[in-house]
């Protein structure tokens, strides 16, 4: 089985201080480059978060304070792990939920303008839970038939995640080997920003999913409510969130102006 590509996508996975899409720092992310002639290229680096990891933490990925001593920060590799992956599609298991908003938050807090408007992301966990519903452990037991050696280590896991989305479409006949369409199937719901606080509604307009301004439409609340603007910049909402926030009203803004 060969995955149907127009262009590589980079199947990845994190391990991290914590859980915290808005405060946790990467400790490790381990990149495999599927290319449209089937060639892989992988990378895997340790991270320095530059905070302590908390002790429940390197009991589950084994990754301690003394190991990433040394380590460049995410800062120092941002650009060399954005040129990798730049161009391509992405892949994980659990990454839209988490992988992808945590690497976003990273890049944009390194000042690399991450945006994933010309890429789309296939989750693997979803396709599993929509099918089996089971852990990734289980997923490789399942579709490969094999012991996932090395559980909660990114370069394990990533191969691993790889290896079940291939099982997965040699599996289920009607799971089109197509990016774009494994991408749609894997997502549970749409959103504007990764962390869900900006969702659209039948009218593919942008509306908030949260608070007391639930269900209304962005632009209308920006337009009634200015200050509420300025209120989320302020505060501790995901970074990716307040660049969504921000685009939708400078395309307001332009609107305007033409």
């Amino acid at each position: 089985m060969k995955l149907n590509l127009n262009k590589p996508i980079c199947f990845f996975d994190l391990e991290t201080t914590g859980t915290n899409v808005a405060k946790d720092r990467i400790v490790e992310i381990s990149i495999l480059k599927i290319k449209p002639d089937g060639s892989k290229e992988q990378r895997t680096w340790l991270v320095n978060p530059e905070c302590e990891i908390p002790e429940a933490v390197v009991a589950i990925h084994g990754i301690s304070n003394e190991t990433v001593a040394n380590a460049p920060t995410f800062s120092a590799l941002s650009k060399e792990i954005y040129q990798f992956i730049k161009g391509s599609d992405l892949a994980g298991f659990n990454s839209d939920r988490f992988d992808i908003p945590l690497l976003a938050e990273e890049m944009l807090r390194a000042g690399v303008d991450f945006d994933m408007k010309n890429m789309v992301s296939v989750d693997v966990q979803t396709i599993f839970h929509k099918m089996e519903q089971r852990t990734l452990s289980a997923a490789y037991k399942f579709y490969c038939d094999k012991d996932l050696v090395g559980a909660h280590g990114a370069k394990a896991d990533t191969e691993a995640t790889y290896e079940v989305l291939l099982a997965q479409l040699e599996r289920y006949p009607d799971l089109e080997n197509d990016v774009k369409k494994l991408a749609d199937f894997s997502t549970y719901r749409q959103s504007a920003d990764f962390a869900g606080f900006i969702g659209y509604d039948e009218e593919e307009e942008e509306v908030f999913t949260f608070g007391k301004h639930k269900g209304k439409k962005v632009l209308e609340v920006l337009e009634e409510e200015p200050g509420y603007f300025g209120w989320i910049l302020n505060a501790d909402f995901p970074l990716y969130t307040k660049k969504v926030l921000t685009q939708i009203k400078l395309r307001k803004l332009n609107n305007k102006l033409s």
